[in-house]
């Protein structure tokens, strides 16, 4: 394939300035290319499904770049949920948690297919690939972003992110003709229902990844055991603050995360006071979730931890301060103690369980 070369350009929040004048343009198709991960098992990560649904609001012709090895079964998968074409960049090296020979790799890809935009999710790897991928191309960036579509007039993306902590939301689009990367947040979209009758393309690419620079090398890796939905992917989440006033209490909320088939999550403040890992933890600095319920308990609800939840289609507040924040923008509030509301939810809930 001829290699592709964009103009520099960046990402620009839309502002009451005068606009430019308009520029009309023929856009038969636009090119959209995902970025795919895998899951542990080298089976076809979820967020890669949640992309491609984001790619269909900006073109029709969707291609992934799946990065490791074995790829066949998670090159037919992503063509069963709408994928074109898949392209593949087989190298052992890829399977690693190293994160410069993903971006040589991806950037190749990039030169290689041409795409107009590229999508990545806000994951472990996506959020240090997508900027490094963007530096290296000389393209523009918008991090963070929800939803997704394009300009009426110039074809360009259009996307919306939060912005000051989730208090506010922007608009951004890319100026200029340049290449767009766009790093979505997971669960922005429903992935579609797979259809194993779709047909697409398989287009191995082949790149050296022998001259990549390595800066960052593993030493080590630490599996820590996990049991159930992870926090990412569950329908339902039951996170604790520092309302709960220690590191016991959380054993309840784990017990109503079970009973409700969900996960468990915590505050930072539950975090850094120790009471419970940082892996738990929803907000800015923490994980990003998006579940269908999300009960919180003793959370005041600081803008930080909903810049983490703000995707929750109902929130559930039991908070004994009637003045916290979380009530601001929860579906349901509890105005109560903890102790004295979740006992008898925990009973309700076994009573609808048992029976």
């Amino acid at each position: 394939m001829q290699a592709a070369s964009w103009p520099s350009s960046s990402a620009k929040t839309s502002s009451s300035e005068p606009r430019p004048p308009t520029k009309y343009f023929l856009y038969p198709m636009t090119s959209v290319l995902v970025l795919g991960e895998l899951t542990e098992d080298m089976t076809l990560d979820p967020v890669t499904g949640e992309l491609i649904a984001a790619a269909r609001q900006i073109g029709d012709d969707i291609g992934v770049a799946l990065l490791g090895t074995e790829l066949d079964a998670p090159a037919r998968a992503a063509i069963a949920l709408g994928a074109s074409s898949v392209y593949t960049v087989e190298d052992p090296v890829l399977d690693g948690p190293e994160i410069d020979p993903k971006v040589a790799a991806t950037t190749e890809v990039c030169k290689q297919v041409g795409p107009d935009v590229v999508l990545v999710g806000k994951t472990q790897d996506g959020r240090e690939t997508g900027p490094r991928v963007a530096f290296c191309l000389g393209a523009g960036l918008a991090q963070d972003c929800i939803r997704v579509g394009t300009d009426a007039e110039t074809g360009r993306v259009v996307a919306t992110r939060p912005v000051y902590g989730g208090s506010a939301m922007a608009t951004v689009t890319f100026p200029g003709d340049g290449l767009q990367v766009v790093v979505m947040r997971g669960r922005a979209y429903e992935p579609s229902e797979p259809d194993a009758s779709r047909m697409g393309n398989v287009v191995p690419i082949s790149v050296d990844l022998t001259s990549s620079p390595g800066r960052v090398r593993n030493i080590r890796t630490v599996a820590q055991a996990s049991e159930g939905v992870r926090l990412e992917d569950a329908d339902i989440v039951v996170a604790g603050g520092r309302g709960l006033g220690g590191p016991e209490p959380f054993e309840t909320v784990g017990q109503l995360a079970d009973l409700l088939g969900g996960a468990m999550g915590a505050s930072r403040a539950a975090c850094d006071a120790g009471w419970i890992d940082h892996s738990y933890q929803v907000g800015l600095t923490g994980r990003t979730i998006a579940p269908n319920v999300y009960i919180t308990v003793g959370i005041s609800g600081a803008s930080q931890h909903m810049a983490g939840c703000s995707g929750a289609k109902q929130i559930v507040a039991i908070n004994k301060d009637r003045e916290a924040n979380i009530f601001k923008d929860a579906s349901y509030g509890v105005v109560g103690d903890w102790q004295a509301v979740i006992p008898s939810f925990l009973e309700t809930v076994r009573d609808l369980v048992d029976s």
